[in-house]
């Protein structure tokens, strides 16, 4: 793959974003041109263009991978760029010639990625490696692949950094100081074809209002929390700067920036003197409020605008119902995905972190496959997941994937390294994000890639097993983030951490016995079949008192045990009792985290306890999945309260305003509210079960499954309840209604009343 070409730099300052270039004298003139296709990568990020015209609407290419042992490859058709009708011109040069530009910036290589000072890199050189291939209507190929024969010089970019921003100066716009173009050393081994879809420009918003400050400072509100960046456009003086700072909250009514810690998520833009236009697209910021600063008269809404960027992913699940709060809090989920699923699924896009942290999408695999198409992007994020794993050894999965922080260097190292080696849950999406892509799409090859993975991860944690079967020993997150922990110790949760894990473990190991089976490892699945068998009955011994109690006696416990199946039915029903007076005790407010947040609705829905699940999703005060809605949240939060009552920012050191994790809720919504449930993996066979309750008048979801288009509505009426299904052309669903009747169906719309 990319045989012919070198990977090239040219050397400037370092925060600087550098363009490489070549004329290239076509050898014949571009009417015989009958195809070309422009393979590329980069040790950091880039911008390609032939005579000035981009090959592709992606950005930030080639995303973020492992880079130390798969970076991808993208291939670009650009044919069209070739085209006589695009010369603007009939002259012979401009028949027989063409220009490549590529502006090649820092990313996530030479990011300075991490926090606590971590400063972490790939690498200290950026680089570009491509080739064009083009093709004439004789048959023969015409190769331009990089050396050492490119140009290279300055650009009007003088700093780029994801987690700094830009600085764009519009007065260097095509000119620029001639630079060195040399070789620059890689593993030609890693270059790998690209496996999941690239980033692109999804949506523009534009400004919802525009004032003054207190403190006199112009600020804009684009009325979503979002990921991408501001678009800006002026005419002034050259050599006027023109700021541009960002924060998702406003706080003390101006821009609330203590969440961004070390991040300066700023922009600036000097003028040329003519009419500029400014797109800073080698960073990305996470807000909804931008600070502009020097602009020159006044600033009005046709001045600048707000591009969304992320994962290029298919929208296929909705939901919808009666209460206007339940609705914005799916959207915030919906909004929480958009944001945080750029190349990679972060935590958060807006402070000095954006990381892969492995927690974050155990916990909302299911969610997301839901909302969109994920298949792809989660693939490939699940290939890298191996690579690390498979290299970090005893360690087991790496807590953020891809695993730059092994690059950092932390001013405290110490206060890390109590963090190494497996730990549940985090750990545990090595095996929980592809049990969600399977149980959705379906796709068996796809399975087969990442068990690789699965197996990494519970070798890795075998050894850390007591004699007695629990895993009780080793670092854990635990349920991350309980809201009664205090905001300075997100880890000092309620819930038994080996509870926590051991529950954990089973659910692991018997979904890899599973899969085990599928793909014909069969003496792989009596292994694990064995463990989770062990586990099991440890758990039982341990952990589950009579009477159906289990250690620590909180929410997160008894819904980890019932959804995963660690109990018998008699004990099963108990701890669904118990589960509900705990929840009633509390005044059904959430006291779960990230262990225990996905699945409690749906422990007390299964054990009979529709009512207190629904109340509980509808609760309003803190904590509770509405109160951010109240308060005027358009994503999912980090924190429970990362706005409090007073309107006052949480004063913990990770206070995100989008963090999807605790959005999993949604994936109840989806598939017990509305009832959309795959019987079958890819929804091959479906169980419709929609579930009223109490506080909704209706409520329904759509899903564009594997095989067609799925619905289920239900409405109150004054006879009772009516239920429409929508079933795909022949799938069977057995509809299951809130009567306790069943049907088995096949294909069409059914209407039940």
């Amino acid at each position: 793959m990319l045989d012919n070409a070198t990977m090239i730099t040219a050397g400037t300052d370092r925060a600087a974003a550098v363009v490489l270039h070549r004329t290239v004298a076509l050898d014949a003139p571009r009417s015989q041109v009958t195809a070309a296709r422009l393979r590329a990568s980069a040790h950091g990020v880039y911008e390609a263009r032939i005579d000035g015209r981009p090959v592709s609407g992606s950005v930030l290419d080639p995303g973020w991978t492992s880079y130390e042992w798969r970076l991808e490859v993208q291939t670009y058709d650009v044919t069209h760029l070739l085209d006589n009708d695009n010369n603007n011109g009939d002259d012979h040069d401009r028949h027989h010639t063409l220009g490549i530009h590529v502006l090649l910036g820092n990313g996530w290589w030479r990011g300075d990625l991490g926090f606590e000072g971590a400063n972490a890199n790939y690498g200290e050189e950026i680089g570009f490696i491509g080739e064009l291939e083009i093709t004439f209507a004789d048959g023969h190929t015409q190769s331009v692949p990089t050396d050492t024969s490119w140009s290279g010089r300055t650009s009007e970019v003088l700093e780029n950094s994801l987690y700094n921003g830009e600085r764009i100066d519009a007065r260097l716009r095509g000119t620029g100081v001639p630079l060195e173009v040399r070789e620059t050393a890689f593993d030609r081994a890693t270059l790998v074809a690209r496996t999941g879809p690239q980033a692109t420009r999804q949506e523009v918003l534009r400004p919802q209002r525009i004032w003054t400050s207190p403190q006199g400072r112009t600020l804009v509100d684009f009325g979503q929390n979002l990921v991408g960046w501001v678009r800006l456009r002026a005419t002034g003086p050259a050599g006027t700067e023109i700021v541009v700072r960002h924060a998702e909250v406003l706080e003390d009514d101006e821009l609330g920036t203590r969440p961004l810690r070390a991040a300066k998520a700023t922009d600036t833009f000097v003028l040329s003197g003519g009419d500029d236009e400014f797109e800073p697209t080698l960073t990305f910021h996470g807000f909804r409020y931008a600070e502009v600063t020097g602009y020159p008269g006044r600033l009005t809404e046709d001045a600048l605008e707000a591009v969304v960027v992320h994962s290029d992913m298919a929208r296929i699940g909705t939901f919808t119902c009666s209460h206007d709060l339940v609705n914005r809090l799916v959207e915030n989920s919906v909004w929480g995905q958009k944001g945080n699923f750029l190349h990679v699924p972060t935590d958060c896009p807006q402070r000095d972190e954006r990381l892969g942290w492995t927690g974050d999408i155990a916990a909302y695999a299911a969610t997301a496959s839901f909302q969109y198409d994920t298949s792809g992007f989660l693939h490939r994020w699940l290939l890298d997941l191996a690579e690390e794993t498979r290299h970090a050894g005893p360690d087991g999965v790496p807590h953020v994937v891809p695993d730059v922080l092994k690059h950092g260097n932390f001013s405290d190292p110490a206060l890390f390294e109590k963090w190494n080696g497996p730990t549940a849950i985090w750990g545990d999406a090595a095996v929980w994000v592809p049990q969600a892509l399977w149980e959705a799409y379906g796709d068996r090859e796809q399975l087969a890639a990442h068990y690789p993975g699965m197996v990494l991860h519970l070798e890795s944690v075998l050894p850390l097993l007591s004699e007695n079967g629990l895993w009780d020993k080793g670092f854990q997150f635990g349920d991350w983030l309980d809201p009664d922990a205090s905001p300075h110790e997100p880890w000092a949760a309620k819930a038994d951490a080996g509870v926590v894990a051991t529950a954990c473990l089973y659910r692991s190991a018997s979904f890899a016995a599973e899969t085990a089976r599928l793909i014909g490892e069969d003496a792989d699945a009596a292994r694990w079949e064995e463990l989770a068998d062990r586990t099991k009955e440890a758990f039982r011994q341990y952990y589950v008192e009579d009477g159906g109690r289990i250690r620590s006696d909180c929410a997160t416990v008894y819904a980890l045990a019932i959804c995963f199946g660690l109990l018998d039915d008699a004990t099963r029903a108990a701890a669904g009792r118990r589960l509900a007076e705990v929840v009633r005790d509390r005044d059904y407010r959430v006291t779960t985290g990230f262990a225990g947040t996905p699945f409690v609705t749906w422990a007390l829905s299964e054990t009979g306890h529709v009512d207190d699940a629904y109340r509980l999703l509808l609760e309003t005060e803190c904590p509770s999945w509405l109160y951010p809605v109240t308060k005027g949240a358009t994503t999912i939060w980090e924190r429970w309260d990362s706005m409090l009552p007073d309107g006052k920012i949480n004063p913990g050191e990770m206070t995100s305003f989008n963090h999807y994790a605790l959005g999993a809720v949604a994936d109840w919504l989806y598939k017990v509210v509305a009832g959309i449930q795959p019987a079958a993996p890819g929804y091959a066979r479906l169980r419709i079960a929609p579930t009223p309750g109490p506080g909704l008048d209706w409520a329904g979801a759509t899903l564009r499954t594997p095989h067609g288009r799925v619905e289920s509505h239900w409405r109150r009426t004054e006879s009772g309840v009516e239920v429409r299904v929508v079933i795909p052309p022949g799938v069977e669903a057995d509809v299951l209604l809130p009567d306790g009747s069943t049907t088995t169906v096949t294909g069409g719309e059914h209407v039940f009343r």
